[in-house]
């Protein structure tokens, strides 16, 4: 091959490169150019660009009008994140806005079809003010990337960070994967912007009112996690991905943490009150159970009344969902089931066992609740525990009531694997003091000391019916550990299911009620 055509290619190869105006651009903005952010992301030199070339449809109107665009507004390609394969995309705010129109929807949708033909996880990374609008019907092709993404879904993992303000399809896409990430003071994600909406209604809003990080991740929940700046925000994704199998045919990798699988925790004895009126922070029994404290946590921001996120014990990934009494005593309600039945299907799909810490006393009491659907949001619950077939351990801290009980899989009927106790556990359809309330008004009333008959009562009725003992009688613990034995007795049970078949009925889907 002549030399005049290899210059040539290293000619155009420069073109791909951000100019100066470009990172001028993006960092006034606060912002980080898309190979920035590729390079932050990704292992040195481990970035293989694809279809760098391809060009821009020229658009019919505006300041571009018959132009072809050289440089797209997203780049595309596979590389490698501590040693293990992804394909990723970029959008490129700094061309168009990182609009995207045929041919960029083409490039994404191929990055997305690579990863699931090869198993391994695709990354969006998006800063786009969303369709082309130039390119008119063309822009339909955009919606193919949809497609793709339901066809990823529960076979690679599919994680986005939010980079800037994104509108329209640039958000559709995010909202269809696994995990969306934001970042403080550059993040927005809406489908209309303010510009919009004060065209349409005449209300002024901000983008960060309207759509920020704190909206999308505390109010909405469409968000998952929210990063100080960019650099976080990477550094989070690489450790998202550390939990991860790079498909649902795998399992997720284990990583020697060096924690004593036989480690104690004598504190976790006087951690949790014996008083199940009193709260605690759940997070506190978590760290000190799982391998170094560590609990990457998932939708902190969001239904905070129950926990997600992962974890390793014994080195090997779980995910843990637990109650937490700091918020509304731990109760279930709309959002915490969606929270929780989200995570849960995310952890079956992808082969990561499953811990369940309960402290409950039940659903959510209220109109606001019957409202808004509280019975159809927490059959969720049910629907996911009961659909998941990896390894599923549940331990009762102190109390599980009324539908609490199955909503967070604390029963055996194609819930838990192995169901837990601490001696404080309770579990009943109602608590002792509310059943006595119910079933001996009477009877408490009518004696010498109505207070000293319904302590008495209320004893009673714990020790022959709802005592971690009564419930143990009936079978349906499997064991009752000291708290103090909480990690090595997990550790020990995920062994024993480590190696679980569990199958369900052949069906094309399930109906999980919506």
């Amino acid at each position: 091959m002549s030399e005049a055509r290899v210059e040539e290619l290293r000619e155009k190869r420069k073109t791909l490169a951000d100019t100066e105006e470009a990172k001028k651009k993006q960092h006034a903005a606060g912002k980080l150019t898309a190979r920035e952010r590729i390079d932050l992301l990704v292992d040195p030199g481990s970035f293989e660009e694809l279809d760098a070339f391809v060009e821009s449809f020229p658009p019919k109107f505006g300041k571009l009008k018959g132009k072809v665009t050289t440089r797209q507004g997203v780049i595309t390609g596979a590389a490698q994140i501590q040693g293990r394969p992804v394909y990723l995309y970029a959008q490129d705010f700094t061309v168009e806005a990182g609009s995207l129109g045929e041919r960029e929807a083409r490039k994404m949708a191929k990055v997305i079809d690579l990863a699931i033909q090869n198993g391994v996880p695709v990354i969006g990374l998006n800063d786009s003010g969303g369709a082309k609008v130039s390119e008119g019907v063309r822009n339909f092709a955009f919606w193919n990337i949809f497609q793709r993404n339901v066809m990823a879904s529960g076979v690679v993992p599919q994680i986005f960070a939010i980079l800037g303000p994104c509108a329209g399809g640039a958000v559709y896409s995010p909202a269809l994967g696994d995990f969306i990430f934001m970042v403080k003071d550059i993040s927005a994600m809406f489908l209309t912007g303010p510009a919009v909406i004060k065209a349409v209604t005449g209300e002024e809003i901000t983008k960060e009112k309207l759509g920020g990080p704190a909206v999308q991740a505390q109010i909405s929940g469409v968000a998952h996690f929210q990063a100080v700046n960019e650099q976080e925000c990477m550094e989070m994704i690489k450790e998202l991905l550390s939990f991860l199998p790079l498909n649902n045919r795998q399992d997720p990798p284990r990583v020697d943490t060096g924690d004593d699988p036989g480690r104690e925790d004598e504190s976790l004895r006087t951690l949790v009150p014996e008083d199940p009126k009193k709260s605690y922070d759940m997070r506190q029994v978590v760290k000190r159970v799982v391998d170094g404290g560590k609990f990457f946590e998932v939708h902190r921001g969001f239904a905070a009344n129950i926990l997600t996120g992962f974890s390793r014990l014994d080195g090997y990934p779980v995910g843990i969902v637990a109650n937490q009494p700091r918020v509304f005593a731990g109760c279930l309600d709309i959002h915490a089931a969606d929270k929780a039945s989200r995570f849960i299907r995310f952890c079956d799909a992808f082969n990561i066992p499953l811990v369940t810490l309960v402290d409950v006393p039940g659903y959510m009491p209220g109109l606001e609740q019957e409202y808004g659907g509280i019975i159809r949001h927490g059959a969720k619950m049910l629907f996911a525990y009961a659909e998941a077939t990896v390894p599923k351990i549940t331990v009762v801290l102190r109390k599980a009531y009324g539908g609490g009980i199955a909503g967070m899989c604390a029963s055996k009927e194609r819930g838990a694997d192995e169901l837990l106790a601490w001696p404080s556990a309770e579990i009943a359809a109602l608590g002792a003091e509310g059943a006595v309330e119910i079933f001996f008004p009477d009877e408490i009333k009518a004696a010498p000391d109505p207070e000293k008959r319904r302590q008495e009562l209320i004893a009673e009725f714990r020790e022959q019916v709802t005592s971690v003992y009564a419930v143990a009688a009936t079978g349906r613990f499997d064991k009752i550990i000291d708290p103090q034995e909480t990690r090595p007795a997990l550790i020990k049970a995920l062994k024993r299911h480590r190696s679980k078949r569990d199958s369900i009925p052949w069906k094309k889907h399930g109906n999980i009620p919506l």
